[in-house]
């Protein structure tokens, strides 16, 4: 394992040591944990691109009521 030193503003820092005491883990453990999980995330450029076509998906599909859906759809089980 790496050590590092990083500097963080004291109130960042208190709310760090806070969080770790609550969880029951080291300020370490809760940092790499924050970082994985940042780290893991999806890229927002991409999920936003990709809301952007469902929108427009959407949008190409013109109006129509819900309630509608679920009969003809009730009903071409029955």
């Amino acid at each position: 394992m790496s050590k590092v030193m990083v500097s963080l503003a004291p109130d960042l820092l208190a709310r760090i040591d806070a969080e770790a005491q609550r969880r029951a883990m080291s300020r370490s453990g809760l940092l790499a944990l924050a970082a994985r999980r940042e780290l893991d995330r999806r890229d927002a450029g991409k999920v936003a691109a990709a809301i952007e076509r469902s929108e427009q998906r959407f949008a190409a599909g013109g109006k129509f009521e819900a309630v509608e859906l679920v009969r003809a759809d009730r009903d071409a089980r029955r």
